[in-house]
């Protein structure tokens, strides 16, 4: 039993954070349920159409899941963290041609960084959240984030930047359970979440058109029209703006090109989104910085791991090696399709996250 360990739990109104703040009510902790308010639009009636982890609805499904647990729950305001380290950090990164993940900036430092340190200021021991993911303490004394018991709901991708102090003050309960089996518990303890969909698309973006989001956003910053171009500079035609756009895109190019093309490369600083074949998608090279280590205090000789690209990614194993400071060369076995700047390279070494970073251009060739 855990008894006298206080856990703040982040409720987004789902089943899963549901079920996570059941389990360790079960285990004996003090559960307080906490919902982090990050929608930057005061209109309710827009607040409520946005699902997620963002709008009305989440809350009161939140708080009508606290009652039914009978644990305390609070409503703690972020607006001004996510706006900062996720907005604006979504809408720099396209503007410079990459492709972001705002969910990681997010989990680092919103639902992490902010969260527990006002967690721990009102007397909890542990944050917790409903992520399919597990934590280790391995042999080097180090913490590690460990995957799931079910590869298909595998969430490790999106927490390779959590530093060890927050680890250390983390729980992450239903990492044990498959999807079904976490369904099966709140239908068994009566939660009138169990049947709830999970939420698909960015929170802030629910209507998914990014660019549209980037052009009200930036306030006039975004570059217009530009043109698409093969990778000797030549002209084939004219793109809408490069926020539209991504690696490995093969529609809504409007190219006639007689036969399937995709976009290659974005290039920011000329407004040019590159096209090319299906074979220039694949690349075995890349350059990655922004690192955060998990597994190990820090790379001191190359190592192989297995990577993975994007959270969709299967993974694929590869050579690591220091290229510089603050920079690693990941040297895939096989090409890989889509390497993307702007997303997260994660290194895995025995099903557990070793380290990571932010892909950088991938057809550099000195570094980052």
């Amino acid at each position: 039993m855990k008894q006298g360990k206080r856990v703040v739990v982040g409720m987004s109104g789902g089943v899963d954070s549901s079920v996570a703040a059941w389990l360790l009510k079960e285990q004996g902790y003090e559960v307080i349920g906490v919902t982090m308010q990050i929608w930057q639009d005061e209109d309710a009636q827009v607040q409520a159409q946005n699902g997620g982890c963002c709008g009305l609805s989440a809350v009161e499904d939140a708080r009508r899941v606290a009652q039914q647990l009978g644990i305390p729950y609070y409503v703690m305001n972020f607006k001004k963290e996510f706006k900062e380290k996720v907005m604006d950090y979504f809408v720099a990164a396209y503007l410079a041609g990459q492709t972001p993940n705002p969910c990681i900036a997010c989990n680092r430092y919103v639902k992490w960084e902010s969260l527990l340190k006002r967690s721990l200021e009102i007397g909890a021991d542990y944050i917790a959240t409903g992520h399919y993911a597990r934590i280790r303490r391995l042999p080097n004394g180090r913490y590690a984030v460990s995957n799931s018991v079910t590869a298909a709901k595998d969430q490790t991708y999106a927490l390779y930047n959590l530093t060890q102090y927050q680890l250390a003050h983390t729980l992450m309960p239903v990492g044990a359970y498959t999807k079904e089996e976490i369904r099966q518990i709140a239908k068994r303890e009566g939660l009138f979440v169990a049947d709830k969909p999970d939420s698909q698309e960015i929170c802030f973006v629910p209507d998914n058109d990014y660019a549209a989001f980037i052009e009200r956003e930036a306030a006039g910053a975004v570059p217009g029209k530009g043109k698409f171009v093969k990778a000797d500079g030549s002209v084939i035609g004219e793109h809408l703006g490069i926020t539209h756009y991504t690696i490995g895109q093969r529609k809504g190019l409007n190219l006639a090109m007689g036969h399937p093309v995709f976009v290659t490369e974005i290039r920011a600083q000329s407004n040019e989104v590159v096209i090319g074949e299906a074979e220039d998608v694949f690349g075995e090279v890349l350059f990655c910085t922004g690192l955060n280590w998990m597994g190990i205090e820090e790379l001191s000789e190359p190592r192989e791991v297995l990577a993975k690209i994007r959270y969709a990614h299967s993974g694929e194993k590869c050579l690591i090696e220091k290229a510089g400071e603050d920079c690693v060369k990941c040297s895939f076995h096989s090409p890989v399709r889509a390497i993307t700047p702007g997303q997260a390279v994660v290194f895995y070494e025995d099903d557990c996250v070793l380290g990571g970073g932010v892909i950088t251009h991938p057809l550099m060739s000195g570094g980052c």
